[in-house]
């Protein structure tokens, strides 16, 4: 199922913001696979979202920080953590683009507990480290309790201005990036929660280091073991979040 071409511009939120944060030192690392390796893993209603005949798996890594709930003040120690997670592509029966998260990692204890029963996110509590040196970026991480769940990644992103602008033009990169929502099953429901932010400032990014665990964990076996076919970097999004829909209330 692809229902029309994806924007690098959010739809309008639909609703009031709940949840304001942002996004920055952001890495996107993307496989290309057939639809049929992530369609068990769909949410109720949801197909893989598809383009030139193939799907991505995605290993997200970045710094989450200034989150705050109904226009409230930033809460820093709520709110201000690296995350990694493992995702992929979804359109609905409404078609509604998303993404499905397979496991999200995260290294502060109560906003694992928080998104779990708001959202019924696959949060999992970790240690974590985000560093910047010599222009590079490395994420580490490890899952408490399960230690294989655990990867280290380090790119260095490309400052040539001239590349980094034909990304903008590259429909699979915005195909991957420009996702204005996610689907996730809670409470037997699949639901829907739409976000906003401003189109990624995109740049290429070199793959300087990588060994990973988590792919695996999610249950996508064999592809931590190939070069990723997309290696992307972003500095930054501020992103707001509306009141997730159940999939019967989807608009």
């Amino acid at each position: 199922m692809n229902n029309g071409a994806i924007g690098r511009q959010a739809p309008p939120l639909g609703s009031a913001a709940i949840l304001r944060q942002r996004w920055s030192e952001v890495t996107f690392l993307h496989w290309r696979v057939d639809p049929s390796v992530v369609e068990p893993h769909m949410p109720a209603g949801c197909v893989p979202d598809v383009i030139d005949g193939s799907t991505w798996v995605g290993l997200i890594a970045f710094q989450m920080s200034r989150s705050s709930f109904f226009g409230s003040p930033n809460i820093p120690w709520l709110g201000n953590f690296p995350e990694v997670n493992v995702r992929l592509y979804s359109i609905d029966e409404r078609g509604h683009r998303g993404v499905v998260f397979l496991s999200l990692e995260a290294s502060h204890f109560i906003p694992v507990l928080i998104a779990r029963a708001a959202f019924g996110l696959k949060y999992q509590w970790a240690a974590m480290r985000l560093e910047q040196r010599a222009g590079k970026v490395a994420y580490l991480t490890k899952r408490h309790g399960q230690p294989d769940a655990a990867s280290h990644i380090i790119v260095r992103p490309s400052h040539d201005t001239a590349d980094n602008a034909e990304i903008a033009l590259d429909p699979i990169s915005t195909f991957l990036t420009a996702r204005w929502g996610f689907h996730e099953s809670h409470f037997g429901h699949t639901i829907y929660c739409r976000n906003h932010h401003e189109p990624w400032p995109l740049q290429h990014a070199e793959l300087v280091y990588f060994n990973d665990g988590l792919l695996a964990a999610a249950g996508i076996e064999g592809l931590a073991g190939r070069a990723p076919d997309s290696v992307l970097y972003s500095p930054e999004v501020t992103t707001v979040f509306a009141s997730p829909q159940q999939r019967n209330r989807l608009r």
